[in-house]
Order: structure tokens, then sequence, then C-alpha cells
């Protein structure tokens, strides 16, 4: 089997290598540093599946391009499928599978990191001392215990941040339109976004998927509705933010500082060396000139750990799609999309 892998990077490699051929079906990956898209699909002619990433396009227009080139199988190694159109890919009779869950801890924990780094302005103390100056003025943090967290989305990722964040002793509030009351009961109290968790809290963390209805979750209204001078963080996807609404509330002081580890426009940035480049990208560009703004390139999932279940993942999916049997993080079937509360990505 020829299996195409997209943005494929150098530890892409070094995980995926593992996936083991044999003489009935002999597995040849081809791997291409570049996204999959519709100037590069032509690429894939040959293969009977392909393997992509976050920022891979996967329209319909693409899609069809991958059915007549033959592919019969997209494997997702992400939880995130909001660049695929299920519908035409399930038209099209293709597999697509994603890895519903990897490693929740390791982006919980990369949360916190942005969020303690900007509230205790560690990146600047570091910058500082480097220079040698240990002038403490500018650096002044708040202490995390008593106060209140809130968390919007709580799927793996979300339960795993709030019991980090009951360590330090913090109130954690949460809303999500599905709650997961078993798993959150310990650690939280489920609230309404507009009335209580935007109102109160003094730090909000991003952990829930892109859909149609999650966009621009964090627009002008919900921005206005939170307690000024509150901290925001995303390590979700970068389209629940409105960057405009944003930029808007840094100017004003309303929204005290904002850490992104994604970005809505990340597609033409991320994961690549733009060092000695012109970004043209002026919404990016203005939110790096605030001295309270952090932007990191999509890499809290990041770990040995998470490559390790993403890869071993991928690689059940592609055994469940040789073998023709049920595979239980397929994303499509039967003429209707299978987007199950159990395949809703944990990390998107």
């Amino acid at each position: 089997m020829k299996i195409a892998v997209f943005s494929a990077k150098s530890y892409d490699k070094k995980f995926l290598a593992h996936i083991p051929s044999n003489a009935s079906s002999p597995t040849e990956l081809t791997y291409h540093d570049f996204s999959l898209s519709l100037s590069t699909v032509s690429l894939a002619n040959g293969a009977e599946a392909v393997c992509v990433f976050v920022n891979d396009v996967l329209s319909a227009e693409v899609l069809t391009h991958l059915s007549q080139a033959g592919v019969r199988a997209i494997l997702l190694r992400c939880a995130g499928y909001n660049n695929v159109d299920l519908k035409t890919a399930e038209s099209l009779g293709l597999f697509v599978a994603n890895v519903p869950s990897y490693s929740p801890e390791a982006v919980a924990e990369f949360a916190l990191a942005l969020l303690q780094t900007l509230n205790r302005n560690t990146h600047r103390a570091y910058n500082r001392v480097r220079e040698g100056n240990f002038n403490l003025d500018g650096l002044l943090g708040r202490t995390l215990r008593g106060k209140t967290v809130g968390i919007i989305g709580t799927g793996k990722i979300g339960v795993a941040f709030a019991k980090i964040l009951q360590g330090f002793g913090c109130r954690v509030l949460a809303y999500d339109p599905y709650p997961n009351p078993e798993a959150f009961k310990d650690y939280g109290t489920y609230v309404d976004l507009h009335e209580e968790l935007l109102p109160q809290s003094d730090f909000v963390s991003l952990h829930c998927p892109l859909t149609d209805q999650t966009r621009h979750i964090i627009n002008e209204k919900s921005l206005s509705e939170m307690k000024r001078g509150a901290m925001l963080i995303n390590t979700s996807r970068g389209g629940l933010i409105n960057t405009k609404a944003v930029i808007a509330a840094l100017k004003s002081h309303h929204l005290g500082g904002l850490a992104l580890d994604v970005y809505d426009g990340e597609g033409a940035l991320f994961y690549q060396d733009h060092s000695g480049d012109i970004i043209q990208d002026d919404e990016l560009m203005r939110l790096m000139t605030f001295p309270n703004v952090l932007v990191s390139g999509h890499q809290a999932f990041f770990t040995e750990e998470a490559l390790t279940e993403i890869a071993e993942c991928t690689l059940r999916n592609l055994e469940d799609f040789r073998a023709g049997r049920s595979c239980r993080n397929s994303l499509v079937h039967g003429g209707r999309t299978l987007v199950r509360r159990d395949s809703v990505p944990v990390r998107i």
C-alpha cells in the first residue's frame, strides 16, 4: 500500500517509521514536507491513502481529485477535522479517521505554561536578564490561588486542565453545551457562559472544537462581558477568536493579556521557518507588538508521548481500513457523518 504523507516533518518521519509492512500488502510511505492543497493534490497520484495534519486542505475539490486519483483513505494524524469536507468524503466513499485523543495532559500542561508565563511575565524577565537588566518594574503578576479560571470546553483536555488548576487552589468555572459531569464534577462547576463564566473569570482558557457554532465564540460581545483585565488563553483552534475584536480589546486595556498557541490564519505560516521573510499577515504582526501577548506555533501537543500516541492510533486506523472492518475513529459511514460525542476532538 502506498501512503502519501503531507506536512511531514522530521519528527513525523521518526514516529511513523514504525508502520509495519506485510508480504501481501507492503507499505510504502512517501513524505511531502508541504501541505496538501489543490496545487499539491496531484502528488497523491498512485497512493491508496493520504496521511494529513491540521493545516492540510481537504475541501470538496481536493477530495474529488484524490478520489479520481485512486485514493481511498484519509488518515488524520490529529483530532481536528474542521479542514475536511466530511459530507463530500462520505459521498465519494472515502474512509476518514482521526486521532480523537492524544495525551490531553500535554496540551493542558502547555495551556497552564502559557497562562503562568503571561501572568508572571516570565518571557520578559528572561529577555531582560540576558541583557543584564534585573529590574522588576513591569513584571508584577498575580497569585493563582483563589483566582477564578473559566474553561470553555470540558473534553479530555479541558478536564485535565481543570485538574491541574485544582492543585493551584483555583476556583474553576466551565461552559460546555455537551457537559461532561462525571469527569468534571470533582474539579469545578458548570455555569452559563455569558451570565457567569465570562464576567467572573480572571483567566479564560479555550478547549472546545471549531464548529459553525463555536467559530468566533470570542468576539466583540463576549470580550465586553469579560472581567476587565482578565487574560485569555487559546490552545484549541484559531478560528474560535475574532482577531480584530481581540486587538481592539487589547488596545482599550479591557483584555489584560492574550496567549495563543493557535491563530486563525496560521495555515500559511505555522510549522515553517519564516524568519527571513516579510510576513504579510498584518493582524498577527499587530498582535506581536503587544507586550502582554504571547504567540507560539501550535506546539501544545508536541511531546514524545503525544507523538507516540498519534502514530499508534494512525496505525490502528490504517489496519482497520486494510482489513475492511469497523473503525471506532471513523468520521464517515453509511450516508452520514459520524461525529459522536466520543469522537469530538480534544485537541482542536
